[in-house]
């Protein structure tokens, strides 16, 4: 028999969430949000449970996502029914990410290797972020046809300096000492002990004492040296400002790097994440979620999501052909209507 793709259990002191769906890089499937659901609310009434910790049990990766290859496959098998695509899968992922927002006691995620999309959701919207030397933090929906939810619109607009419009925009990935710096990670420890923290973490004890022993120096931070240039590009109004403030800055390496990336990205993507971003810089968490959550009903029932899966993940042909084409296609009122009020919102208590 195969191994489960999670593991929840009590040891000692603690709450521990295994991800084990390494053949998929933890991308994570609905049964695995609903049993990381599950176990918290348990360990929430639970008084033997001091903090909650989740790991990975692959050493590529602590998640690189949601399952997309079966959004795709039920998004397209519900349009060709007349339907429109079930949002059930978003409903409890983003009621999850809720939760470990608000979680009432400390939630440690011992992040190692790749960490993207709904990995994200389930480790930086915790109250400890502990990041291994391997880490590899990115939000590439917008690669995608999609756009950085699980809380991105709360994150990003967080991260020092306009750098977080400059990961939404641009997918690219980070290290261990940039995620410190970025306000994504709280401390660095090494992968190789983080076993060690977790017999540490079921001991008992006080959660900052514990990992305050297990804490290391993350080094310099490269995004740093950047940070001046990324307030200055990223603060644009929009897109094509942004697009013409790094054309005008041709000696800035990751600059140009930024350009080249945005151009192969969504222009309907990339139009909702600059709003996400403005808009989330003032919102508190709850509200952010239901912002995303009427984003993501408007996005299963269009184009760019579909085609950006099958060139990417299905005929792997890096090929996308986005509908609209260019960012001059996409009108301000195109991307309102994203953001508009749906019928039945996502149910969730004011957040922080």
């Amino acid at each position: 028999m195969s191994e489960p793709d999670i593991h929840c259990e009590k040891r000692g002191r603690l709450g521990l969430v295994s991800l084990n769906r390494g053949h998929a890089l933890n991308a994570l499937t609905h049964d695995m949000v609903l049993a990381i659901a599950a176990a918290l609310d348990d360990w929430a009434k639970d008084d033997e449970v001091a903090h909650v910790a989740i790991r990975s049990r692959d050493e590529k990766a602590f998640s690189a996502g949601g399952d997309l290859k079966g959004l795709y496959d039920a998004g397209l098998a519900a349009k060709a029914e007349g339907r429109a695509p079930a949002a059930s899968f978003f409903t409890d992922e983003y009621r999850l990410n809720h939760a470990i927002r608000t979680y009432p006691k400390p939630y440690i995620a011992l992040i190692d290797g790749i960490v993207m999309g709904g990995g994200v959701g389930v480790s930086v919207n915790g109250s400890h972020r502990v990041a291994g030397e391997r880490i590899s933090f990115a939000m590439p929906e917008v690669g995608i046809g999609f756009f950085p939810d699980v809380g991105g619109t709360y994150i990003l607009p967080r991260v020092p300096c306009f750098a977080g419009t400059w990961l939404a925009l641009t997918g690219a990935r980070i290290g261990r000492a940039d995620c410190l710096w970025a306000g994504l990670a709280t401390q660095a420890t090494a992968g190789a002990r983080f076993a060690e923290l977790i017999e540490a973490l079921s001991a008992g004890g006080e959660t900052d004492d514990i990992l305050e022993r297990f804490a290391e120096d993350g080094g310099p931070s490269d995004l740093e040296d950047d940070a001046a240039r990324f307030a200055e590009v990223f603060s644009a109004d929009s897109v094509e400002e942004i697009v013409e403030r790094l054309k005008a800055r041709p000696d800035w390496e990751r600059g140009q790097k930024a350009l080249d990336a945005i151009g192969t990205k969504s222009p309907t993507s990339l139009k909702i994440a600059l709003r996400q971003m403005q808009l989330g810089a003032e919102a508190n968490f709850a509200e952010t979620m239901r912002t995303e959550y009427r984003i993501v009903h408007r996005v299963l029932g269009g184009h760019d999501l579909y085609e950006g899966i099958r060139a990417q993940i299905v005929d792997k042909d890096r090929d996308p052909k986005w509908a609209p084409p260019s960012l001059a296609e996409v009108g301000e009122a195109d991307i309102d209507a994203y953001f508009a009020p749906l019928d039945e919102e996502l149910p969730l208590p004011e957040a922080i």
